[in-house]
C-alpha cells in the first residue's frame, strides 16, 4: 500500500512539473525568436548600439568567405559602412534550447554592398545564444555557409 501511495505521488509531481518545464522552454524560445529578429533588424539598420547589447563580449563570427571577426570587428564593419544590407530575408528558422544555451539555424537571403561591391545570395547559418548574468541572452557565436544557386 505504501508503495502505491509513493508511486501516485511521483506521478502527480511529474504531471505538475512537465507543463512547467514546457512553459519555461516556450518562454525561452519566444525570447530567442525576438532577439533573433532584433539582431537581424540591427544589421539591416546598421544599429551598432543594439549590436553592442546583443553580442557577448567574447562573440566571434565566421562568415561565408571564412573571415573570422570579433565583436569589435563586426561592429566596426557596420559603423564604417564597409557593409550595408539592403535585404535580409530570414527563412527556415529553427530554435533549440539547451538550458542556458540556444542554437538557432536559418536559411537567410541577403542583398547589399560590402567594400563598395554588391553582393547577394543565400546562407545557412548557426547562431549560438547564451544566457548571461542577470538572465540576459547574448549571441556568443555566428557561423554562415553560402548556399550554392
Amino acid at each position: 500500500m505504501k508503495w502505491q501511495q509513493i508511486a501516485l505521488m511521483l506521478t502527480i509531481l511529474s504531471l505538475l512539473t512537465v507543463p512547467l518545464a514546457w512553459s519555461q522552454g516556450g518562454n525561452a524560445e519566444q525570447q530567442i525568436k525576438k532577439l533573433t529578429d532584433q539582431i537581424y533588424a540591427a544589421m539591416w539598420k546598421a544599429d551598432t548600439n543594439s549590436l553592442q547589447k546583443l553580442l557577448a563580449d567574447d562573440f566571434t563570427s565566421i562568415h561565408g568567405d571564412g573571415t573570422l571577426l570579433t565583436k569589435a570587428q563586426e561592429i566596426e564593419k557596420m559603423k564604417s559602412g564597409a557593409i550595408k544590407y539592403e535585404i535580409i530575408d530570414l527563412q527556415d528558422l529553427k530554435i533549440r534550447i539547451y538550458g542556458d544555451t540556444a542554437v538557432v539555424t536559418t536559411l537567410t537571403s541577403f542583398k547589399g554592398i560590402t567594400s563598395g561591391n554588391p553582393f547577394s545570395g543565400n546562407v545557412r547559418s548557426t547562431r549560438v545564444w547564451r544566457k548571461q548574468q542577470h538572465g540576459n541572452w547574448r549571441s556568443v557565436s555566428y557561423q554562415s555557409t553560402r548556399v550554392s544557386q
